[in-house]
């Protein structure tokens, strides 16, 4: 290999799995699969798709749950110059299809299990390029072709500025595809490395997306020559068993996960020892909730806030900052970290006072966004006044840690009144009867917008009523805040990445018609 070449195949995490050899890098269904396998496997991929005449410059998307394989793919197509675009398993058919063509994807490598969505896809964009992971009906299979080819680096392509082309999940209009900086990417993950508290030996739990947020950690892990133990989809009976069969020392969770591993009955009985860590994030926790899960894990728990334009660290509350003596504190998402500005501003672009709601903005090189592909008047009002704007509202307390109020879009206006559903929902979670709760506004032909709350009750607590719930809103919040409706559901939508789909809540109220505020 040329020095040339050696350069151009100098992406860190292919130096982290080339550096461990024989300890294990992932733990899948039950094999173990070393850094040196997954290595080759990446090697090997690279050549196939090569000669299955994919070239650099070209745009692949990967439709995939969690599986060893979607890692190979995607930094395989980085060696030789090819961009990728995760497609979410679980958004629909039309928004995989607005993507392809919206990034201009000529390509696509799926899970087998989404063979019927890709010959859907295949007719309304034809495809020059179908690779599945195993055996399918349709296009080649990749995982074969790979088998055959040697496990030695392939012909680097140029490098490819973005390497890979992010989409919003969607849930609050259509998906939205970023063009990011490179060097933001890069100082995200020297963030995550450095301010995340990490323990001493890793062996992390995944069970959310690895195409998103669980993605993002796999560099730092390797780095240390750490242990990935992959679930394939998330229940709490197999997040549990898998901390117990690998003494996982840390995982990355999303709070719904949280709630149901807390509702689990089997957790009294479960050695969970080995776990040092436990991060958070991607959506808002509720505090009734983080204060159980305290009491039953003990000072474990790290929350990082961000978002896709400034990658997984805008603030972090550490470990010992989730303080049962001082509870309020269970609410904020925590300090921004080193390196990077962050100002509460209003409409204007004018700093907040202290204590007060303002939009939560950001610059520095953490910010990705350079634009979002097709959409310039969203670009210039995402960064207008060379701030990011991220579309939260927050305040401020005098020890600089900041507290989500909620999404600006997110906001109800009732008779005149801004309502923000973040502190109905965390009021009504501090019930005893309430698992999960939503809020959102619906039509009222008196007030505009009413507010509404979905109740997802406890185990054994069927016998609370609506208007008990309303009347303990009522009692903490007033009867402005107070929903003025109330419905209990078996479950709560929730987006691909594991957040509350407030979007299709309000459809349901809503239909086609256009919201009459935000």
């Amino acid at each position: 290999m040329t020095s040339e070449t050696a350069a151009a195949l100098r992406l860190p995490v292919i130096e982290y799995l080339a550096e461990h050899g024989d300890r294990p890098c992932f733990f899948f269904e039950g094999t173990t699969i070393t850094y040196r396998e997954v290595l080759g496997s990446i090697y090997r991929c690279a050549r196939a798709l090569l000669t299955a005449g994919v070239r650099p410059g070209d745009g692949v998307a990967i439709l995939s749950g969690n599986r060893p394989e979607l890692f190979y793919v995607r930094t395989a197509a980085q060696l030789i110059g090819v961009r990728t675009t995760a497609l979410h398993p679980l958004s629909s058919v039309d928004d995989h299809t607005f993507v392809l063509r919206d990034a201009e994807l000529d390509g696509v490598v799926f899970d087998p299990r989404y063979e019927d969505v890709v010959r859907t896809l295949n007719g309304r964009t034809p495809l020059r390029t179908v690779a599945a992971l195993g055996p399918a009906g349709i296009g080649f299979d990749l995982v074969a072709a790979a088998s055959v080819e040697a496990p030695e680096p392939p012909e680097p392509g140029p490098v490819r500025v973005p390497r890979a082309l992010v989409y919003t999940g969607g849930t609050t209009g259509r998906p939205k595809g970023i063009v990011m900086s490179p060097a933001a990417q890069a100082f995200a993950t020297a963030t995550i490395t450095e301010f995340w508290q990490w323990p001493d030996e890793i062996t992390i739990l995944l069970s959310t997306p690895l195409n998103h947020a669980a993605g993002t950690v796999l560099p730092p892990t390797f780095a240390r020559g750490g242990s990935v133990v992959l679930l394939p989809s998330f229940t709490s009976e197999a997040w549990l068993a898998a901390v117990e069969r690998h003494r996982v020392t840390t995982a990355l969770i999303v709070p719904t996960q949280l709630y149901r591993i807390l509702d689990d009955p089997s957790l009294a009985d479960r050695d969970l020892t080995s776990l040092k860590t436990i991060f958070y994030g991607a959506a808002p926790c509720s505090p009734t909730r983080l204060a159980e899960a305290l009491r039953v894990f003990g000072p474990l728990f790290f929350q990082f806030y961000g978002q896709t334009e400034a990658p997984m660290t805008v603030t972090v509350l550490r470990k010992e900052e989730h303080d049962l003596s001082v509870p309020e504190r269970l609410s904020s998402c925590g300090r921004p970290v080193p390196g990077i500005e962050v100002r509460l501003l209003d409409d204007d672009g004018v700093p907040v006072a202290r204590g007060q709601p303002g939009e939560i903005c950001v610059r520095g090189p953490l910010v990705a966004l350079e634009s979002y592909r097709n959409r310039p008047a969203d670009t210039a009002a995402a960064l207008a006044g060379g701030w990011l704007h991220t579309g939260e509202v927050a305040t401020e307390d005098e020890q600089g840690f900041l507290y989500i109020v909620d999404r600006k879009k997110d906001m109800i206006l009732s008779g005149g009144y801004n309502i923000y559903p973040r502190e109905i929902e965390d009021c009504l979670g501090a019930h005893p009867a309430v698992r999960e709760v939503a809020v959102i506004g619906v039509p009222d032909d008196r007030w505009g917008e009413a507010v509404k709350a979905l109740v997802v009750r406890r185990p054994d607590h069927d016998d609370v009523t609506e208007n008990e719930l309303i009347k303990f809103a009522k009692e903490r919040l007033g009867s402005l805040h107070a929903p003025k409706s109330l419905d209990f559901v078996d479950t709560i939508p929730l987006s691909p990445l594991g957040k509350i789909d407030k979007k299709a809540l309000r459809e349901r109220h809503w239909g086609n018609r256009a919201r009459r505020v935000n």
